[in-house]
């Protein structure tokens, strides 16, 4: 190996122990409005809502998946483009750890390859390890794209403010929750204590972007 092509494979090796270790920070990925939480008025600028539509959406929610959210959809009638132009829009997003190919096939446009990457390289700790992987097979503004459609479960007992604030609808008072029954234990705990202040749905909800570790 030349001295130039050593430092290429130094340089390298660094990025990625320093996407690996850079801590967690919003880990759920921003841009696209959220079915579960967003108000009517939102959902009825989204592609092929109707009021009777966004009505039934608004009773079934939340959606604990991106396929729950898909089969409501095909029940509302709407083709499979405009399913494609809704998740344009809003979606629900996947947890790129437990994440299945049915659901990330969902994602508008994604290649055919990437779902099988995104499980190569689990568990993902953050987004810069994410940034990493799959940008070398899709390019920096592909794999900020698929982020929109993604999240990694941040860990109860060592989440940031910022990390929890980075949920979806989860506001000041959840971080206020989430941090004063620390240590967590279990889910058991969860459902009993944040199920004090938001009802079981909206605790299921939540916990579908933590993880105890």
């Amino acid at each position: 190996m030349t001295s130039k092509h050593a430092l290429v494979a130094i340089v390298g090796a660094l990025t990625l122990i320093a996407a690996l270790t850079t801590p967690v920070r919003t880990q759920a990925g921003k841009g696209l409005i959220d079915p579960n939480i967003a108000g009517e008025r939102d959902l009825l600028a989204l592609p092929s809502m109707t009021p009777t539509i966004v009505k039934a959406m608004v009773e079934k929610r939340p959606f604990m998946s991106a396929l729950e959210l898909h089969a409501f959809l095909q029940g509302q009638k709407l083709t499979p483009q405009q399913a494609a132009d809704f998740y344009g829009r809003a979606f629900v997003q996947i947890n790129l750890n437990a994440g299945t190919s049915n659901e990330f096939a969902l994602i508008p446009g994604i290649a055919t390859r990437t779902p099988g990457e995104f499980a190569q390289h689990r568990p993902w700790k953050n987004w810069g390890q994410f940034d990493q992987e799959i940008s070398k097979s899709v390019g920096q503004p592909e794999a900020g794209r698929l982020k929109q459609y993604l999240f990694i479960p941040i860990d109860l007992n060592t989440a940031t403010d910022e990390d929890i604030l980075s949920i979806p609808g989860a506001g000041r008072s959840m971080v206020r929750e989430f941090k004063e029954y620390r240590p967590w234990k279990s889910k058991a705990q969860f459902d009993k204590e944040i199920g004090k202040y938001v009802g079981p749905k909206e605790t299921a909800r939540l916990w579908r972007y933590v993880v105890i570790q």
